[in-house]
C-alpha cells in the first residue's frame, strides 16, 4: 500500500508514537477482559509468490495459495472485492477453503461505489456485492468501506446516507483519508458520533506519512487496524511494540474482537511481522494466536 509512503531517510525522522488513549473509548471499553475475545491477523492478499518456499510449499499453484493462506493467518483484508463484484458461487468456493477453521474474510467495498460514485445511484451494485459476500457465511468478517483521499467531509451527507442504508446485520468499518476529516474537531466528532450511532466501526490506519489516520478512536467494541510497514525497517518492530501495548490495553478493557492487517511492499515480509506481533501478544496476554509457520531451509 503506497498511501502515506515516505523515503527511507524520512523514516528515521518520524515520531511513530501512538496517540494517547482517547477518553472517548471509555464509553465502549469499560469492563473486564472478554473471555470470548477473538484476535485475527492477516494480510491483504493470499496470492503472494514471494511466500513460495517461505510459508507456501515450493511448486504450489496459484489455485492452491488460499488453501495454504488459511493455515497461516486468521483473516484476510480482501482487496479482490474492491475491483470486482464476485458471484455467491465464487465466494462460496473461497469460503470452503476455510471450512472447519476459525478464519475471517474481510471484503473491501467495490471501488465503483467507494471511489467513483459519490454514493449516488449505487443500489444495484451494492445489492450485488452484498448478495455475494453473504456466501462467506460464518467466515464473513467486517466489511471494509475505504473512501478516497479526495473525498472531503464537505460531501459527507451522501456518505452518511449511504452508510445509514446498509444492513445492520453485517459489521461495516469505514476508512476516511482526506485530511479535513481529522483536522477539524467538529467534523471529526460528528463522524465519531454518527458511526457509533450506526454501529459502524472506524478503521485505524498506521502509515508513516499520515499520522492523523492513526487516530486511536473506536466506535464499536471491535478494532480494525491497518499497519503499513516498511520492508522490515527497524521502525517496523518498534512500532509493533507500541501496538502490542495498545492492543493489550484494549484487551484488558474488554474489547470483543481485533483485526490487525499488516501491509508491506508486495506483502513479501508480512509473515515475519505477523510472527513478531503474534509472539509478543501471546507472551504478554496469554493468547494463542495463529501465526505463519516458516518452511525450514536445508543445505542439501
Amino acid at each position: 500500500m503506497d498511501f502515506g509512503g515516505v523515503t527511507p531517510r524520512e523514516l528515521n525522522e518520524i515520531d511513530f508514537s501512538l496517540l494517547a488513549e482517547p477518553s472517548w473509548n471509555g464509553t465502549l471499553l469499560r469492563s473486564e477482559r472478554n473471555p470470548q475475545l477473538q484476535v485475527y491477523m492477516g494480510s491483504p492478499r493470499w496470492g503472494v509468490k514471494e511466500w513460495l518456499g517461505k510459508i507456501y510449499p515450493k511448486g504450489s499453484k496459484d489455485t492452491q495459495f488460499l488453501n495454504h493462506y488459511v493455515q497461516h493467518f486468521g483473516a484476510i483484508e480482501l482487496n479482490a472485492t474492491h475491483y470486482q463484484v464476485y458471484s455467491p458461487e465464487m465466494i462460496e468456493r473461497w469460503a470452503q477453503k476455510a471450512k472447519g477453521i476459525n478464519f475471517k474474510f474481510c471484503p473491501k467495498v467495490p471501488q465503483a461505489i467507494s471511489h467513483y460514485s459519490s454514493f449516488q445511484q449505487v443500489d444495484d451494485i451494492t445489492n450485488n456485492f452484498l448478495a455475494g459476500i453473504v456466501a462467506f457465511a460464518e467466515h464473513l468478517g467486517p466489511v471494509f468501506l475505504q473512501v478516497s483521499e479526495k473525498y472531503a467531509p464537505a460531501r459527507r451527507d451522501n456518505l452518511f446516507r449511504y452508510i445509514a442504508s446498509l444492513p445492520k446485520d453485517v459489521q461495516f468499518f469505514l476508512e476516511v483519508r482526506h485530511p479535513d476529516w481529522f483536522s477539524d474537531t467538529v467534523i471529526f466528532n460528528e463522524l465519531l458520533t454518527f458511526l457509533k450511532e450506526q454501529q459502524v466501526g472506524f478503521v485505524i490506519t498506521d502509515t508513516a506519512g499520515r499520522r492523523d489516520c492513526a487516530h486511536m478512536h473506536l466506535t464499536v467494541p471491535v478494532a480494525f487496524v491497518r499497519f503499513v510497514a516498511n520492508s522490515l525497517h527497524p521502525t517496523d518492530y518498534t512500532r509493533i511494540d507500541e501496538w502490542v501495548k495498545r492492543l493489550g490495553h484494549w484487551i484488558e478493557k474488554g474489547i470483543q474482537e481485533i483485526y490487525f492487517f499488516i501491509h508491506t511492499h508486495n506483502e513479501a515480509h508480512s509473515p515475519e511481522l505477523t510472527v513478531y506481533i503474534a509472539d509478543k501478544l501471546n507472551q504478554a496476554y496469554g493468547l494463542n494466536l495463529k501465526k505463519p509457520a516458516f518452511i525450514q531451509q536445508t543445505l542439501f
